[in-house]
Parts: C-alpha cells; structure tokens; sequence
C-alpha cells in the first residue's frame, strides 16, 4: 500500500464530517483534509489528493459539476460520492461521470467509505509499484548506459539504434554470438512509443521444428495430438508490441514461406483454425549468419529476406573495439562488486594488457564470465594478470590439436581468413599484418 495516503473529505455537514475524519483517521498512514464547500476544495486541488470523500449536495456547487472538475483537473483521483438519498438514476449519472462509488448515508455508511478508501489504496500502491518497475526496466534498457562503448564501430550502432527507436520500421540485427543481439532489441523497443506493450523473445534454435508453427501462431483446440486447449502464439501474445525472432537464420525453408505471408498479410491463422488474427505487433530479427550468403546458397527466402531487413544494425565483434574492452571489463567489475558486496576492485596493467590482446571468440559474453571469475580469484584489491583465466571454445584449440610445421600453421591461418573474407586479399593482408605477396604466393600454390 502507499504510504502518506491523504484523503480530502468535502461535507458541509461538520457533525458527519468530524465522524468521517475520525474514521479514516484511525490508520496513522491516512491523512485527512476537510473542506465545507466546493470552492474552498476547489481552490486546493492542486495539492493532489490522494482520494477525495464528495458529498453532493455543497452548498455552493453541485456535487456533479465538484466532480466534473476533479476529472478535468487529474482524471486518476478516485473520487467516492457520498449522498442522503438513494437515487439509483444519479448514480449511474455519476459513475459515468467517473466517480469510483456511491455511497449512501445510513449506519454503514462509514464501513462502506472505509472500504471504498482501502480498496483505493491498494490500487494505488499496485499502480505505483507496477510504475516504478517500468521505470527500472526503461532505465535498464536505456541505450545511452545499458550498452556501452566509445568506439566509432559502437558510435554507429547507436546512431542507427535512435533511428529504430523513432520509427515502426522492421529491424534486423546482425552479429557473432554473445555481441549482445537481444540488448540492443529491448533497448530499441523499451524506448520507443510501445515501451508500455509486450516485448516477446522467440529463440527459433529453442523450438523444435515440428512445434514452431503452432509456438508462433497458436493452435485451436484439438488441431493435433496433445492440443488440449486453445492457445495463442508468439504472435498474438506480442500484441501491440514487439516481437523478438532470434536465430532467424536458423528456420526451416517450409516455415520461412508461413512467416512470409503472415508479414505480407499482417495477420496470421492458428493452427486447426479457419479465422484470422490481425497482426499489430512490430518485428525485430537477429542473426549470427550472413543471411544474404544464406539466401545465395539456397537455405533462405530473398523475399523474406528483404521483408525483415528493414533497418540493419550491424553488431562488430568485440575484437574489433579497440579500448571498449577494457571499459567493458571495468564495468563488469564495478557491477559484479556491487551485487555481491565487495569492495571496489581494479586492473592491474598487465592484467589490462592480457584482456586487450585477447581475441574474444565469445565476445561480449565470454568478456562478462572472465571478469567475474577475476573477481573471484584475487585475494586482494587488484586483478592480477595470473587472476585471468580463458576457457574458450573457439577453432584455435582444435587448430593446436594437429601438430604442424610453423609454415603449415600460417597456411592454415591464411587460408582460413581468405575463405572468411571471400579472397579479399587487401582486407587479409591488413587484419594480419602480412604482405600482400605473401598471400598472393598462397593463392597460386591453392591454383596448381
């Protein structure tokens, strides 16, 4: 419940008044204000009350048009009317108007106000708490601090994130694993006009195929084996919202034409149904893969390709940031201290330096787990460099497992980037920091 709570009592009754104070004032939380006429409580409305206790026959004003103005003023003050005569005709008329109760003067008038003012409080608190969780969550997903680097790669990236927040259009988003694809969706749909709707996350990976349809559009009851219920999908349960297609890359080709038509359309049919449901929802997609590659192998729609394309932000890879690592990694140091109440931690600069030379094939995600087992590690205030341990999955341990000539391992390696960035020799060269002859040579090796 709120705490403070005040309630304005206007009766001009000052017997009936006294007994309404002293009733509601039985709650040390309640505070009351009472006023005799219309216009001295008019007068007073800027204060804000809480609730307001109206009688309707003021001597002044019309309890009806006391009422009328309190709507204009703030329409979310409840307003309880109180009258000596029961009129069931005014009643209507003035829960209409937009009065929370009317109450009739007789012996249990005071329990029934009563009533009517917790009942008012609980909601109250309900609507102030489900206010300030959504001041939370807005705050969490503000792009200006939940997603943080200074490079000119993430600089583009917020640019293109203030375009999606102001508009409806589709966005796509591209980017290795644990780039924080799905951060930058509920940043994007958390501070845009339908922050207050449904944001629904869908992992297509998660779901099996068999079962997407029916996740995604819903089914009617006895559709299928198990179909017990009506339910509704992904879909339907994104309302107004935005709905989160993860992994889009990943879907079967059959599936791919259903979730053509449903954008095309804008409406979808439930499986084992013949209506169909509007679709209001708007669209947000994320991929690891190229899915323009995809499309020229075969493995994905171009026409549902260029449908969720829309606005594309490109996630870059956290090798490819520069100093945000460290940044990054400080932040999770400050943030895992926090939650776990330790004391402030730092970097030592060789600890920094092994953290900024390291690949990170899991990116964002892998960045996040090394930090936090840092923390755990020391002994004292500061990281040291043996402090940081790397667990990665990545191609290069299965590449060590072979054992090779140093000349066969630079093969391996130049020939992996050449495939990885379609024989772009130049853009080889550069990332490695190799003379362009020297690839060239492989490239012609490659040929015989």
């Amino acid at each position: 419940m709120a705490d403070n709570f005040s309630v304005f009592v206007v009766e001009d009754d000052e017997f009936y008044s006294e007994v309404l104070e002293y009733h509601l004032s039985l709650n040390p939380d309640i505070t009351v204000t009472k006023f005799t006429n219309g216009k001295d409580f008019l007068n007073n409305l800027d204060k804000n009350p809480d609730a307001v206790t109206l009688d309707y026959s003021l001597p002044d004003i019309s309890g009806e048009e006391v009422l009328r103005k309190i709507k204009e003023y703030n329409s979310d003050i409840p307003v309880v009317m109180i009258s000596g005569q029961e009129d069931i005709k005014t009643a209507i008329s003035l829960l209409q108007e937009g009065a929370y109760d009317y109450i009739v003067k007789d012996e249990d008038t005071k329990d029934r106000i009563w009533n009517a003012i917790r009942n008012i409080r609980e909601k109250v608190g309900l609507k102030q708490e489900i206010s300030a969780l959504k001041q939370q969550v807005k705050k969490k997903y503000d792009f200006t601090t939940s997603i943080i680097g200074n490079s000119p790669s993430m600089k583009r990236v917020f640019a293109m994130i203030e375009k999606a927040v102001k508009s409806n259009i589709t966005v796509s988003i591209t980017g290795e694993t644990g780039t924080g694809k799905e951060v930058v969706a509920k940043s994007i749909h958390y501070n845009s006009p339908r922050a207050k709707k449904p944001f629904v996350a869908v992992n297509i990976t998660a779901i099996p195929s068999e079962l997407i349809e029916s996740e995604l559009f819903g089914h009617e009851k006895g559709s299928f084996t198990g179909a017990s219920a009506r339910r509704i999908g992904k879909f339907e349960e994104s309302g107004d919202g935005t709905i989160f297609l993860d992994e889009i890359g990943e879907m079967d080709i059959n599936m791919q034409s259903k979730l053509l038509r449903v954008l095309q359309e804008r409406e979808l049919t439930r499986v084992g149904g013949n209506g169909t449901v509007k679709v209001k929802c708007r669209v947000i997609s994320a991929t690891h893969k190229d899915l323009a590659e995809e499309v020229r192998k075969g493995n994905f729609r171009e026409d549902l390709y260029y449908r969720l394309l829309g606005l594309p932000v490109s996630l870059p890879p956290l090798r490819e940031r520069g100093n945000d690592v460290l940044v990054l990694a400080k932040h999770f140091i400050d943030e895992y201290c926090q939650e776990n109440e330790l004391g402030k931690l730092k970097l030592s600069s060789k600890a920094q330096n092994k953290l900024f030379k390291y690949p990170w094939p899991g990116n964002i995600r892998e960045l996040k787990a090394v930090t936090e087992l840092c923390c755990v590690m020391t002994d004292s205030d500061t990281i040291e460099e043996e402090h940081i341990t790397f667990n990665s999955t990545g191609s290069i341990d299965t590449l060590l497992q072979n054992e090779m000539t140093l000349e066969g391992y630079k093969n391996r390696i130049v020939k992996h980037f050449l495939d990885k960035y379609n024989n772009d020799v130049v853009n080889v060269a550069k990332k490695l920091d190799i003379g362009k002859s020297t690839i060239y040579r492989m490239l012609q090796e490659r040929m015989v």
